[in-house]
């Protein structure tokens, strides 16, 4: 194993992160906050171990998805550390276990939160909050990579490591410039939503905030109401906008380039956007008679569609309240996820209409058994190997659903509660049902619970197995033999 490229890729990762957190420091400037002095020790603190860590440049630039596995997991969880230490020096989160919650909910995108007053919080902190949802959203080696020159022809597997979805390409020749344009339409697409917003008379700092929230299929809100107080207008905005950052990013790239054929063929788009109707037309139909009118209903119902499907988070209403057959279709949508290739969380749909072809298939092979037939996506043929992938994918996942249901069942919790909290941790979705609804929080949960939701946000934020990759044994019983052999090279020499 390639430990060099891998203590080289988390110097570059601290000192990225140590710039980042220099921009809190500048909105403490701007409101005259006294806590974005206390960002700038721990930025200081991660340049320096970056600095450390990248002084020597690595033996050998290339490595494999294994390396990319390990690098990639290792990123997030020193990214979370020193992301979550500004909440613990400021008080505003004195507890590191409640800290370093809501910073890998806010990296993963997931928007569970501990936090039962979010307006107590300082005006830089709100910021960071949302800001680590706008970096983690597109991923934070994709933004590395789009920054940082990394030599060497294995940065494919970062990005296979990071990027959810059963596989990913480049789309253009080299992996730099693809993670490069991927952020040109994320920033491009954040910057519009910002600018929409405005619009609408939103003030300056929630229009940004909000933005970084949407873009990253986030939803961590800076008022206690989410997105209840603000107008219409904006709800809609934000609305249309989760749905568009929950849209595979290569149809964007196809349409710049005037391939709009090309992109309408995309079967798994066309899925989603028909499972958002048909969901909001069920929870309109059954909600109507509950809101102040036609529009009132339809707004919410988009609004709470897109935003579970999305894996967003934000809420305008109390949906907990709803009826069961509403609730039912949002626990759905929760597995169900966005698009492969977006900022969404989830299964993905992309899978799931894997998993459908399989199960079609395989009845077709009992009707004629004769048959060889291929499934299909898009007008290709899928290989065997990406068919294998997803069941593998869905078999694991449900294997780490469950397990940790039983786990958090611990701290006695009603099993709703139990079960729509894994869901809404393991599919970066945030808020679930009950104890866990849009008006509560997490804090409640035990120290042991809250750290085995962190792995469940982690764990669905990487797709799984990277982050499973760090509890075999071989990987370390490699790395230690990776460290002998290159000591012993270096007595030779």
């Amino acid at each position: 194993m390639n430990s060099s490229m891998i203590r080289f890729i988390l110097g570059n990762i601290l000192k990225t992160e140590a710039a980042l957190l220099l921009l809190p420091c500048l909105v403490a400037l701007l409101y005259r906050e006294p806590e974005g002095l206390l960002y700038l020790p721990v930025a200081a603190a991660a340049f320096l171990l970056g600095l450390a860590m990248t002084h020597r440049k690595p033996a050998s630039n290339v490595f494999y998805l294994k390396e990319g596995c390990i690098a990639t997991s290792l990123s997030w969880i020193f990214l979370s550390f020193f992301g979550s230490l500004p909440f613990c020096l400021t008080g505003e989160i004195p507890s590191l276990t409640d800290a370093l919650f809501e910073t890998i909910s806010g990296f993963t995108t997931t928007g569970a939160s501990i936090l039962s007053d979010v307006e107590a919080l300082s005006h830089c902190s709100l910021f960071w909050r949302s800001f680590t949802h706008w970096v983690g959203g597109m991923g934070v080696l994709v933004f590395l990579l789009a920054i940082v020159p990394m030599s060497g022809g294995s940065n494919i597997n970062l990005m296979r490591a990071e990027s959810p979805g059963p596989s990913v390409g480049k789309l253009v020749p080299k992996i730099r410039y693809t993670a490069r344009f991927l952020y040109l339409i994320y920033l491009g697409m954040t910057a519009l939503e910002a600018a929409l917003l405005l619009l609408g008379r939103m003030p300056l700092f929630d229009a940004l905030c909000t933005a970084f929230g949407t873009a990253g299929t986030g939803g961590f809100g800076i008022k206690n109401s989410s997105i209840a107080g603000y107008s219409a207008y904006i709800q809609w905005v934000v609305t249309i906008f989760m749905i568009l950052f929950g849209i595979n990013f290569n149809a964007y790239y196809l349409l710049l380039f005037g391939k709009i054929k090309q992109a309408l063929k995309m079967e798994e788009i066309r899925y989603y956007l028909l499972i958002i109707l048909v969901s909001v037309g069920i929870i309109f139909l059954n909600i109507l008679g509950i809101c102040a009118n036609a529009f009132d209903a339809l707004t919410k119902s988009a609004f709470q569609v897109a935003s579970i499907i999305t894996t967003t988070g934000f809420s305008t209403t109390d949906f907990n309240l709803w009826d069961e057959s509403c609730k039912i279709v949002l626990v759905l949508l929760m597995f169900v996820g966005a698009c492969a290739g977006s900022t969404g969380g989830g299964i993905k749909v992309s899978r799931l209409v894997i998993l459908a072809k399989t199960m079609r298939k395989e009845f077709m092979s009992y009707i004629h058994p004769k048959s060889i037939k291929k499934i299909q996506m898009d007008g290709k043929p899928i290989e065997h190997e990406v068919v294998r992938t997803v069941n593998v994918y869905f078999i694991t996942f449900m294997i780490v659903f469950v397990l940790s249901v039983f786990l958090i069942s611990f701290d006695n919790t009603d099993l709703v509660t139990g079960f729509t909290a894994v869901a809404a941790t393991i599919n970066n979705i945030g808020p679930g049902l009950e104890l866990v609804g849009p008006s509560a929080n997490f804090g409640f949960f035990s120290p042991f619970a809250k750290y085995v939701l962190m792995f469940d946000m982690l764990a669905g934020r990487l797709e799984l197995f990277p982050l499973l990759l760090l509890f075999h044994p071989s990987i370390w019983k490699d790395l230690f033999v990776y460290k002998r052999s290159m000591y012993s090279r270096k007595n030779q020499s």
